[in-house]
């Protein structure tokens, strides 16, 4: 348990970060969510609509570090592989 008035401080900035985290990881998820709704659903319009919403979002989380950068690279890359792989519907 913390003792010290810095140690209780850190504990309180360690759940709101965690939470602010948290909210990010989901919103992100669900734009991914998505994209994949889309390809599995054969429109390719609405795929591409989706990847552009997404992208910004899951950049920004690689660049606050909710998640790794190259793992946010990674993620916009396979969909858009996905994407660009759909034939015109």
């Amino acid at each position: 348990m913390a003792n010290t008035k810095s140690a209780k401080k850190a504990v309180r900035q360690l759940h709101k970060r965690t939470a602010v985290n948290t909210a990010r990881k989901s919103r992100m998820r669900s734009f991914i969510r998505k994209v994949e709704e889309a390809i599995a659903s054969g429109k390719k319009d609405e795929a591409q609509a989706a990847l552009r919403a997404a992208q910004p979002i899951i950049a920004r989380n690689g660049q606050l570090s909710v998640l790794h950068e190259r793992t946010a690279s990674r993620k916009i890359s396979r969909l858009s592989k996905r994407v660009g792989a759909m034939e015109s519907a």
